[in-house]
C-alpha cells in the first residue's frame, strides 16, 4: 500500500470503486478505518488532550456510506467521540468546529470534489480551518507506521448538522438584507433556481431560498446521486454551466445558483441566462466587498485577467493581488496580508473558491452565495440587479486554455527550465512585456495590434502538466499569440506543445 499516493495537496484523494479501466481502488473501507485511527493520534498529538470529538459528513458518492463507516469505526476505536452527520457539505463540516455549545475538535468532510465517480476523499478541519500540506503528510505517515494506541469504543451520535447550517444561513442573509418591510422574506417575489448537479447542495433551495421566500420551483438535480446522472457538479464545467442558463431561460428566473459536489465553490446565472463565474463572479464580490471594506486588498489565482485588474483597481478603488492557483495558497495569501497589517476581506479563484474573512476565511460556495443574495435583496427594492454591479467590467473577447504534458522524469527541473527561458525570449520581443510582480510562472502582456492580450505559462500543481493561459480583446488574438509562442517553444521536444499547431 502506498499512502502518500493518497496525498493530493492538503486533501486526500483516492480510487474507491472500480468502473474505470487503468485506476485500482485504494481508497476502500479498510484503508478508510486505518485513517480514522491515524487522523485521531494526529489530533491527541496536536491538541495534547484525550478528549477528542470528531464530526463526519458525506457528499452523494456512492462509495461515501461504507467509507464513512469504516472511518467513524476507526475513530472510535480510538476512544474519540464521533458525530455521523450523513449527507452535508464541506463547510458545514468545518462548521462543527466553531458551532455554539457543540464545537467538536474536528470535522471531516468525505468527498472527492467535481472528479468522477469512482474517486473518493477527505477533508480535514480544525476550528483553525483546513489541514495544510504537511498535516496530511504526518496523518499518511502515522497511518502507514499502524501504531496506535488500544482505547474503548467511543458513542457515535447522528447530528443532523446540515440543518443547523442553513438556519445560520437564513439568518445571515436576513439580518444582512435587513428589508424592514419584509424582514423574514426578503427574497419574497424573486425566482431562484438551484443546480445541485446530484451533488450535496440540494438543501439550499428548500432549507435556505424557500424559507427567505424566493420560489424555487424548476430547480434541478436536487436530489443526491453519485453516479451524477445528468452533469458534473462543477461550476466551471461548459455542460454544467451550460444546463443551468438553460434552466434560468426556461423558468424566466431572476437567478440561477449552481455548486459543486461539495459546496465549497460555486457560480451564479443572471436573469438574461448569462453565465457569472470566473472573472465575472470575482468581479462581482468584489464590488460587494469594496463598498463594505474600501481601498482593500482582493487576492485571486494568477489567471484572472487583465480586465479585472482594472475593474477592481480603477471602478472600485480597491487593489488586486493575483497570487498562485490553489485554493489554499489564495486563502493563505489573504491571511497573510493581513498579518503584515494590509487589510484583505476576500480570496477568490476563477474555479468558484471563495473565501472571506468574516467567514473564518473558509472557502464556502453557499456563503459566496448568501452575500450576493443579500445585495440582490437590497437592490430588489430599488428595482436593480446584480448584473448592474458589474457593468463596467471589460470582457475578453477570447480565452483559452492549453495543456502540456512533460515527457521527462525529472519533470519540475524541466519545466523550471522552460519557463526561466521563456521569460529570456520574451523579453526580446519588442511587443511583449514581461509582467512583474508575478509569483507564478511566467506572465506576459502582448501588445501587438493582432494579439492585444496576455499569457501566463506555468507549472500544474501536482502534475508534470504546464498549462498555458491565453487572452485576447480583440478576435483573432488568442491565434496570434499561440502562433508565435508555439515557435518560441517548439525546440523543447519533452514538451507536447502539439496543441498549438
Amino acid at each position: 500500500m502506498n499512502w502518500k499516493k493518497l496525498q493530493n495537496g492538503s486533501d486526500i484523494r483516492g480510487v474507491a470503486l472500480e468502473g474505470i479501466e487503468g485506476e485500482v481502488v485504494n481508497l476502500n473501507p479498510e484503508v478508510a478505518q486505518t485513517l480514522g485511527k491515524a487522523f485521531v493520534k494526529w489530533l491527541k498529538s496536536t491538541f495534547k488532550t484525550g478528549t477528542i470529538s470528531v464530526a463526519v459528513g458525506t457528499d452523494s458518492r456512492i462509495s461515501g456510506p461504507s467509507l464513512k463507516k469504516a472511518f467513524i469505526a476507526g475513530i472510535s476505536s480510538s476512544g474519540a467521540a464521533v458525530y455521523d452527520c450523513g449527507i452535508a457539505s464541506t463547510p458545514a463540516m468545518f462548521m462543527t468546529t466553531v458551532a455554539d455549545g457543540k464545537a467538536t475538535t474536528a470535522g471531516v468532510m468525505i468527498t472527492a470534489s467535481h472528479l468522477p465517480f469512482n474517486r473518493n476523499g477527505f477533508k480535514f478541519f480544525t476550528n483553525k480551518g483546513g489541514l495544510n500540506k504537511s498535516d496530511i503528510t504526518e496523518i499518511l505517515t502515522i497511518a502507514e507506521n499502524s501504531d496506535f494506541d488500544i482505547s474503548t469504543d467511543a458513542p457515535v451520535e447522528p447530528w443532523n448538522f446540515i440543518d443547523e447550517y442553513a438556519g445560520f444561513l437564513v439568518s445571515y442573509i436576513r439580518k444582512e438584507a435587513n428589508i424592514k418591510e419584509n424582514y423574514e422574506q426578503p427574497l419574497q417575489g424573486l425566482k431562484i433556481i438551484v443546480d445541485a448537479g446530484n451533488g450535496a447542495g440540494g438543501f439550499f433551495a428548500s432549507k435556505v431560498l424557500n424559507q427567505l421566500g424566493a420560489d424555487t420551483s424548476g430547480s434541478q438535480f436536487l436530489d443526491p446521486d453519485g453516479n451524477f446522472p445528468n452533469h458534473v457538479p462543477n461550476p466551471e464545467d461548459k455542460e454544467a454551466m451550460q444546463s443551468i442558463c438553460h434552466a434560468v431561460i426556461r423558468e424566466k428566473a431572476d437567478l440561477g445558483v449552481i455548486f459543486d459536489t461539495d459546496v465549497d465553490r460555486s457560480a451564479i446565472v443572471d436573469g438574461q441566462g448569462n453565465p457569472v463565474n470566473r472573472n465575472s463572479l470575482i468581479a462581482m464580490i468584489s464590488a460587494v466587498i469594496l463598498k463594505e471594506h474600501p481601498g482593500s486588498t482582493i487576492v485571486t489565482d494568477s489567471i484572472t485577467s487583465e480586465g479585472l485588474t482594472r475593474f477592481i483597481e480603477q471602478d472600485l478603488k480597491g487593489k488586486h493581488h493575483r497570487f498562485k492557483r490553489g485554493y489554499k495558497n489564495v486563502i493563505n495569501e489573504s491571511i497573510r496580508l493581513n498579518e503584515s497589517n494590509e487589510e484583505s476581506w476576500l480570496a477568490i479563484e476563477t474555479s468558484g473558491h471563495a473565501a472571506l474573512k468574516e467567514n473564518f476565511f473558509l472557502d464556502d460556495g453557499a456563503y459566496l452565495v448568501a452575500k450576493l443574495l443579500v445585495e440582490m435583496a437590497r437592490l430588489n427594492t430599488e428595482g436593480k440587479n446584480l448584473t448592474e454591479l458589474i457593468t463596467h467590467l471589460e470582457q475578453a473577447k477570447e480565452s483559452q486554455e492549453f495543456r502540456f504534458t512533460i515527457q521527462e522524469d525529472d519533470f519540475g527541473n524541466y519545466g523550471q527550465q522552460v519557463l526561466k527561458e521563456l521569460e529570456e525570449k520574451a523579453k526580446q520581443e519588442d511587443t511583449w512585456e514581461v509582467v512583474s510582480p508575478n509569483f507564478e510562472g511566467i506572465r506576459v502582456r502582448c501588445t501587438a495590434e493582432d494579439e492585444q492580450g496576455w499569457f501566463l505559462l506555468r507549472m500544474s500543481l501536482h502534475d508534470p502538466v504546464m498549462p498555458l493561459n491565453i487572452e485576447s480583446n480583440i478576435e483573432g488574438g488568442v491565434n496570434a499569440i499561440k502562433a508565435k509562442l508555439a515557435m518560441l517553444l517548439k525546440p523543447y521536444s519533452s514538451l507536447t506543445t502539439e496543441v498549438l499547431y
